[in-house]
Parts: C-alpha cells; structure tokens; sequence
C-alpha cells in the first residue's frame, strides 16, 4: 500500500543532523507505510490523486492563506482528494490545509500565540480507529496559526486548552491534528531555542519545561497505522 507524502517544506541544513528531510523523519516514525515523497513546496505533485490510496500531509514555515503558487495548487488537490474519497491525515500546515481547502477559516492565534513543547489533547470523540483508547494523549505542538472556522461536514475530535481545534475529521477519511506526532523532542527543543525572538523568551521556557512530559507519539502511530487500515506487526 503506497500513502503519497505531501511533503510543504524543507528542513534547514543546520538541522538536517537530526533528519535530513522530511521524508525520512516521516518514514522513520511510520515503518510499516510505505510512503512515496512529492515535494509539493517544489512544485512535485501527483499527476493525478489515483496514484496512491491515501495521503498525508507535513508541516510548513508558510501558512495555507498565502498567495503562493504550489499553496494554490495544493488546495486543489485536496479538494480532489476528498472528491476522490481517498483517506488523508494532514499534519500542522497540512491539518489547517485540510479546513482552509474544503472550506474552513485558518488565521494567527492572536490572542493565543505560538504553541509549543508537550500539549494535553483531550479527546471529545472517539472514532474506531483510534485504538488503543485514550481519553487523552500528549503530543508535541509548533504552530502559531490555528483553525478557526470548521469546513462543512466536519467534527473536532480532540482540542487542548490553547487550541480548540486540536484534530478534527471532514466525512469519514480525512483528518488533520494540529500537532507533530513526528517530531522528537530534541527538534522541538532546536526550533523553539532558534526562535526566541519570535515567541519570546517566556513562552520558550514554558515549552522547553513541558519537554518533562511524557509524549505518546507511539499510541498516535498507532492510530494512523489503523486509520489507513495498516497492520504495524
């Protein structure tokens, strides 16, 4: 089973002793897929949604309302995906993709600011393939936009306390979650110390104290193995 990874950005050369790019962080944190890289910030999309039975989708530096070319180009796609009825999970830039594409609002959380370091999800609605059951899981978060309005059809399945839509779902096969379940925590740590100046000094301590948390990013592997119907063993 191929699942295309759309893959919105590159990680920088000082950083790449953690993981050289994107494809391989996603495909060492999900052995059992078998995951085909398009470089979409490039330009590199599929010619046509049918060359995979799913997709996902990483983070981003940009934000889903900019005017960008391959932004503009991969709101089509998705819509073609959910046409398509193709089954996605959407990651950070591309969980707020998946509600700017099919018709939701994504904005800065002004009043909110960056979210970072280990966040509480609490889960408002259990799907099936969220097996093993939790009634909350940790996961770390990068983000300062956030999905402010819902696209039709949709339901928000975990929130945290800064973000109300933490993972949501659009129909029965497409998900996003606001956070980095592909993340280690030493690259949290490394993005947020190189941002100080943007976040804040304050809000940069807090995440790296929160790094003292556990992280569940195993149980999430999980539930994306058993949402694309992948069997780990």
């Amino acid at each position: 089973m191929q699942i295309g990874l759309l893959i919105c950005d590159h990680i920088r050369e000082e950083y790449q002793y953690i993981a050289p790019n994107y494809a391989v962080m996603y495909q060492n944190y999900l052995p059992a897929i078998k995951l085909v890289p398009y470089y979409v910030c490039d330009g590199q999309f599929p010619e046509k949604v049918e060359e995979c039975v799913g997709y996902m989708m990483t983070g981003s530096r940009y934000s889903v309302y900019e005017q960008l070319d391959w932004v503009i180009h991969l709101k089509a796609f998705v819509k073609a995906i959910y046409e398509a009825k193709r089954p996605y999970f959407g990651v950070c830039f591309g969980h707020q993709m998946l509600a700017e594409a099919l018709g939701g609002k994504v904005r800065k959380a002004e009043n909110i600011g960056w979210c970072v370091g280990v966040h509480t999800f609490d889960i408002k609605e259990q799907q099936t393939w969220m097996t093993p059951l939790q009634t909350s899981f940790n996961l770390l978060m990068m983000c300062q936009d956030q999905v402010m309005d819902l696209p039709p059809e949709s339901k928000v399945l975990a929130t945290t306390s800064d973000c109300k839509v933490g993972m949501f779902q659009v129909g029965e096969k497409m998900v996003g979650i606001q956070a980095h379940p592909e993340f280690s925590k030493h690259y949290n740590q490394v993005l947020m110390e190189a941002r100080i100046k943007r976040m804040g000094a304050e809000k940069v301590a807090s995440g790296i104290t929160s790094l003292q948390l556990p992280v569940h990013d195993a149980i999430f592997r999980e539930w994306i193995y058993s949402f694309f119907g992948i069997s780990s063993t």
